[in-house]
């Protein structure tokens, strides 16, 4: 019998509420550079800040040969190399508002035959919005929009450009995302 090749991550948005959760399906050899886009596309993120994985005291991201960050590059590891260090990883997204995600293993599973990965297989909660400041900022932007009187309500409206629901997980958009990643690197 052969040992599983996929494996299903449970990814946590930390220090948010309501809670924003993915269930992902991604091969145990996929590259951190990759898991990355994987992640960014299940969330509904734009991947436009750097980012970085964490395993025990080891870090891996983009490396800058002009920073000095003691970070691993990303495109030269794989998952089942972080896992190696640690079953619980941490992934921070713009190391500016520090979106700070806890990633664990729900099970290993076999390739289901005919399936291109990643998968997304659940979704809760709705993505922040991008440069909103981190979580801090996420809190004050939902006080702000959900209440008409607040100081900083039409503010925060006119530069959201729109209604959001913290709630409201647009899960075929998120499903169609994470596909156009499978079927780019299937191909």
């Amino acid at each position: 019998m052969n040992s599983p090749t996929v494996v299903r991550l449970k990814i946590v948005l930390e220090e948010v509420q309501p809670t924003v959760l993915r269930r992902i399906e991604v091969p145990l050899s996929i590259r951190l550079d990759r898991l990355h886009l994987a992640i960014q596309a299940a969330m509904g993120w734009t991947n436009s800040h750097l980012y970085e994985f964490k395993a025990g005291n080891l870090e891996w991201g983009f490396v800058d040969p002009e920073d000095y960050a003691s970070r691993l590059d990303a495109t030269q590891a794989q998952l089942d190399e972080l896992l190696s260090y640690s079953p619980k990883l941490t992934y921070l997204y713009d190391l500016g508002d520090g979106w700070e995600h806890t990633i664990t293993i729900d099970a290993l599973v076999d390739e289901a035959a005919g399936c291109s990965y990643p998968l997304l297989i659940e979704a809760e909660g709705r993505c922040p919005p991008e440069d909103v400041g981190g979580p801090w900022g996420y809190a004050q932007f939902l006080k702000a929009i959900g209440n008409p009187s607040h100081r900083s309500h039409v503010q925060y409206r006119k530069w959201f450009r729109g209604d959001f629901d913290p709630n409201a997980v647009d899960f075929s958009a998120l499903v169609r995302d994470v596909e156009g990643l499978a079927n780019r690197w299937s191909r």
